[in-house]
């Protein structure tokens, strides 16, 4: 069994009612399952591989599930040892036996489930979609099921078609241990399966690398995702976790993460994504060597992407606001940066690559990336200047003005005269700015996974 180790940043840990004595970092008497772990010092963390949950990328430990276990080993104080397992029974078996403290799967609580384990807070909601090929027969309801459905064996999916199997006996199924989420979809996109069950947000992610998925119908309305605790252990352990997703719902950080792996996918087009993945496979090569050569310290396929959002790897692009070429700058900005010729491609590439790079400069360095990174982006739409319009009036409504997820929530404010009144630079189109961000992230992640696939493959 591989697991992954992470060391806290926090040694005295945040719980300074439940856990800790107010003026120092001395253990008072707790029940049993807290005590027992951070007596033990770490915190052992069971989940599944994915992209929803948890992987192993280019700098290390990643994923939704991830980044929220490692939140809770830091407030605790403790470290946290990540255990993936490739089967639900094996992870459940393990959390029952004592093994695993928790189980972070990001997969629906079914009734199954809440019924053999404590739960911790709902902090996402999901539903079940019915997936097929798009150009085949559009299933509406299971009647019109003609080839078993494939899902993962112990999932939420595999156990509400045990579910539907009682009121549909001619229902057509199999579970497998054998793939994941992932894999089932990709087969179902290339038409190797005829039908899976799948979450939204699984959905949402795999539609960006596999757009011909489409929707049959809804196989169950919303249900919750929780973590998982062992049912025989007291309620300490889940009290501090209840604790925790409190404040991280309060401070934001909640918001950012959700908005890190979910926020920008969950609007599809079909079309879109279709002609972008066609452009990256005849267009990008011919430009790419220049996008890797002017990047800099940033990241040659966000640049790609940017440059496809501006003119769709168009060198003779033309916008009716006067800007122009590969990276839609303007005369003035071209200027700035030198470039002769804003219809020359490597030219226009240089100038963007070093203007953009000027503008995340200008972030405030207390803004981490990704969010320095996406208001830069929206900076390079809209101009620096609305942008810190746009982050004045996050802070006089309440909101983070160093948080993308509170700020592009404003945005569309510099379009009405009741907020645009009140600001240094007045009227902007900050819902255009807004998608521009989010359709840059949405073409960036694309790029990512195909060089990932790409480089599988090899």
């Amino acid at each position: 069994m591989q697991y992954y180790i992470t060391r806290p940043f926090i040694r005295c840990g945040l719980l300074l009612i439940l856990l800790f004595q107010t003026q120092s970092c001395t253990p008072l008497s707790l029940p049993n399952a807290l005590s027992e772990l951070l007596q033990r010092k770490v915190i052992k963390v069971g989940t599944v591989y994915g992209r929803t949950t948890f992987y192993h990328g280019p700098a290390g430990p990643t994923g939704f599930e991830y980044e929220l276990a490692k939140g809770f080993a830091d407030y605790l104080g403790i470290e946290l040892q990540v255990f993936p397992f490739f089967s639900y029974h094996e992870l459940f078996s393990q959390l029952t036996s004592g093994h695993m403290d928790v189980a972070a799967t990001g997969d629906a609580v079914t009734p199954v489930v809440s019924e053999h384990f404590k739960l911790g807070p709902a902090y996402q909601q999901v539903s079940q979609k019915l997936v097929f090929r798009q150009g085949q027969d559009r299933p509406r309801s299971f009647t019109d099921i003609r080839s078993p459905i494939t899902v993962v064996k112990g999932s939420s999916h595999a156990q509400t078609l045990t579910a539907e199997s009682h009121a549909y006996p001619a229902l057509e199924w199999q579970a497998t241990e054998e793939r994941d989420t992932a894999e089932i979809l990709q087969m179902v996109a290339e038409g190797a399966l005829a039908y899976t069950v799948v979450d939204t947000n699984s959905l949402a992610l795999q539609r960006r690398r596999f757009p011909q998925l489409s929707i049959g119908f809804t196989v169950s309305q919303l249900q919750s995702i929780a973590w998982l605790l062992n049912p025989t252990q007291d309620d300490s352990l889940r009290a501090a976790i209840i604790e925790y997703f409190g404040i991280i719902q309060q401070n934001g950080v909640f918001k950012r993460l959700e908005d890190k792996y979910f926020g920008h996918v969950r609007k599809f087009n079909y079309v879109d994504t279709r002609a972008f993945i066609t452009a990256v496979e005849s267009v990008l090569p011919y430009y790419s060597p220049w996008f890797k050569d002017y990047a800099g310290d940033l990241d040659w396929r966000l640049l790609a992407a940017m440059s496809y959002q501006e003119s769709h790897w168009n060198e003779e692009a033309t916008s009716y606001t006067g800007v122009r070429g590969l990276m839609m700058l303007t005369q003035g900005t071209a200027t700035d940066m030198n470039v002769l010729s804003r219809l020359d491609a490597e030219e226009s590439i240089r100038g963007g690559a070093q203007y953009f790079s000027g503008l995340l400069h200008r972030i405030p360095a207390r803004i981490t990336e990704p969010d320095s990174i996406w208001m830069a982006l929206a900076a390079y739409n809209i101009g620096f200047g609305h942008l810190e319009d746009a982050r004045v009036l996050t802070q006089r409504q309440g909101g983070n003005p160093d948080l993308w997820v509170d700020v592009k929530q404003r945005l569309p404010m510099l379009q009405q005269k009741r907020y645009y009144r009140q600001t240094k630079f007045g009227y902007a189109r900050g819902e255009e700015a807004r998608q521009y961000v989010e359709n840059i992230r949405r073409y960036y992640d694309t790029l990512v996974w195909l060089e990932e696939r790409e480089s599988a493959l090899q």
